[in-house]
């Protein structure tokens, strides 16, 4: 298994602390141009529960993450990853996101720019930026794809084919840049082969990364109501860890592996609460893989 953390040891020496930021984006399955709800499982927050604030500059939401970062890790030196995490984050006018990617990654202690978005946002005129951004300092792409089944992708509301994944991994590759792609384990529908499929594609589409995120039944989202109503499961622990074990064999040493599971905020979570102890479910997820080899 090849992770994130030794891929950045490798290059930078030590370790590098990811700084979540806010840039005020939408996204066009809340704004009205596909939808106004977005993603079935999507919070209000747009996944950046643990983001800076948006009214923040992006040097002053960096500066505030460094403080966060040091009161956890006194010792760290500098060395930051400046991730744009809410909502999507190359769907705004471009002349904002050249400001607000420029003044990020201009920092002089962001080693790495990391920004998370669509596959259905990224027009040639972004490309063309990410490519130019990409020469001063390492650019990463962050593709939500979560499931290559078209049936699951209508029911969550994901708003495009699987096809216009295929291209943004094209149009990325061509320009040299670092992609990742999301992909959620537990979606409503899907069975263990499902989601074995799922992370095959990813592995076989010529990227560079892999997040696995557990499904996570948020606060204030549809799938909470249908949790409710008790339309859908979830997956106990077990389940999960021998599944990410399976997944972790699958994608051997063919692509970087960013995320064994996910962190939902605890105050918005609803299911399922064994998730909250990340330790427990990190350490068995390391036993099995290694049971397997």
């Amino acid at each position: 298994m090849r992770t994130v953390g030794e891929e950045l040891k490798a290059r930078y020496g030590k370790k590098i602390y990811k700084i979540a930021l806010n840039g005020g984006c939408t996204c066009p399955n809340r704004d009205g141009t596909l939808d106004t709800c977005g993603c079935i499982f999507c919070s209000g927050a747009g996944s950046g529960e643990f983001a800076e604030n948006a009214a923040l500059s992006i040097t002053e939401q960096i500066e505030r993450g460094k403080q966060r970062v040091a009161a956890k890790m006194p010792d760290q030196g500098g060395g930051y990853i400046a991730y744009f995490q809410s909502f999507t984050n190359t769907y705004a006018p471009l002349e904002r996101l050249r400001s607000m990617f420029l003044e990020a990654i201009e920092h002089p202690d962001v080693v790495l720019l990391s920004i998370a978005t669509r596959p259905d946002c990224l027009p040639e005129e972004v490309l063309d930026l990410l490519e130019k951004l990409n020469r001063i300092k390492p650019v990463w792409i962050e593709l939500g794809l979560q499931t290559v089944h078209e049936q699951t992708a209508e029911y969550i509301r994901r708003g495009y084919p699987l096809q216009v994944y295929d291209q943004a991994v094209q149009n990325l590759q061509a320009r040299g840049i670092y992609t990742i792609v999301h992909v959620i384990l537990g979606l409503p529908g899907e069975e263990r082969a499902d989601m074995l499929e799922t992370v095959r594609y990813v592995r076989d589409s010529g990227v560079q990364g892999i997040k696995l995120q557990l499904l996570h039944v948020l606060q204030g989202t549809d799938l909470a109501q249908e949790y409710a109503a008790g339309q859908v499961p979830v997956m106990d622990m077990e389940t999960y860890t021998d599944l990410v074990a399976d997944c972790v064999a699958l994608i051997g040493d063919k692509l970087t592996i960013h995320r064994l599971t996910g962190d939902g905020s605890r105050r918005s979570l609803i299911a399922p609460l064994w998730s909250t102890d990340k330790k427990r479910v990190l350490n068995t997820v390391r036993r099995k893989i290694k049971e397997r080899t």
